[in-house]
């Protein structure tokens, strides 16, 4: 009788994690699917904790590539597309030219592209004299992937890129290497 409750409890536990799993998933890939009114309420943390990462990105201790300490709230009020991105991840460097195409492209909308190296400084810097990009790059070093995990990000993963629009609200984020029409889309939604 009591293995009957055991696995009963089990089963309702395993339910119960999958559905918080897949609502989850929808809050943060912006499914329309998500409509739900329990998803709604998951979708409203999820803003809410988008909002605060913003925050925390504007407070972001961060340097330019020479090592000078440097604010992210200079982009404050303007469309900003930040890429967390290192030296040592192949994705990441495969997609700089589309990313400096784009900004080149969006500059004239005042959308601002902005690379967030999760890497050291001396990487970066080295990696810049080879592949100089069209928008300022950053460096968090390690401490970026905090602030890549406060967006979402809990899988760790790089290149992630986070559209932020004027008003700081969190407009689109991807895991992995950009799709240009999928940001020109989003950025054109702007």
């Amino acid at each position: 009788m009591n293995t009957k409750r055991i696995l009963a409890g089990v089963a309702v536990a395993a339910i119960a994690a999958g559905g918080g799993i897949l609502a989850g998933h929808w809050a943060t890939s912006g499914s329309a699917d998500a409509a739900s009114v329990s998803s709604a309420s998951v979708s409203a943390a999820s803003a809410s904790g988008k909002q605060n990462a913003v925050g925390q990105l504007w407070s972001a201790a961060v340097t330019n590539p020479d090592g000078k300490p440097q604010s992210l709230a200079i982009y404050k009020g303007r469309p900003i597309v930040v890429n967390f991105w290192a030296s040592w991840c192949g994705p990441c460097v495969e997609e700089m030219p589309e990313l400096s195409a784009l900004q080149r492209e969006y500059a004239k909308k005042g959308i601002q592209f902005v690379g967030l190296g999760v890497d050291s400084a001396t990487n970066i810097k080295t990696f810049l004299k080879k592949v100089p990009v069209d928008y300022p790059i950053y460096i968090a070093g390690f401490g970026g992937a905090d602030v890549a995990r406060a967006f979402g990000n809990n899988a760790g993963g790089l290149p992630y890129t986070v559209v932020i629009d004027a008003n700081g609200a969190v407009r689109a984020t991807k895991l992995g290497q950009i799709k240009p029409d999928e940001l020109r889309r989003t950025l054109d939604a702007l």
